[in-house]
């Protein structure tokens, strides 16, 4: 069960998903890399930032040796 009301400005991991374009998983994958961080809710339903979440969007990822490389295209 999702949140009933959050005060503005803070997401759920599913809305931080939807308003990068990302999979909630990818989320989760920022915080365990430390591009993102939790500011409160529960271990099971952690609530983000909305800049934060943004920031760590827009933010360069690292790469891994033999990672596959992935074309943006605008």
């Amino acid at each position: 069960m999702e949140y009933l009301a959050l005060p503005p400005g803070l997401v759920t991991t599913t809305t931080a998903a939807l308003a990068c374009g990302v999979r909630p998983a990818t989320i989760r994958d920022w915080v365990r890399r430390g591009l993102l961080t939790r500011v409160g809710g529960t271990p099971k339903r952690p609530i983000y930032r909305l800049a934060d979440v943004l920031a760590a969007h827009a933010a360069p990822k690292p790469s891994r040796p033999g990672q596959r490389a992935v074309d943006h295209v605008a």
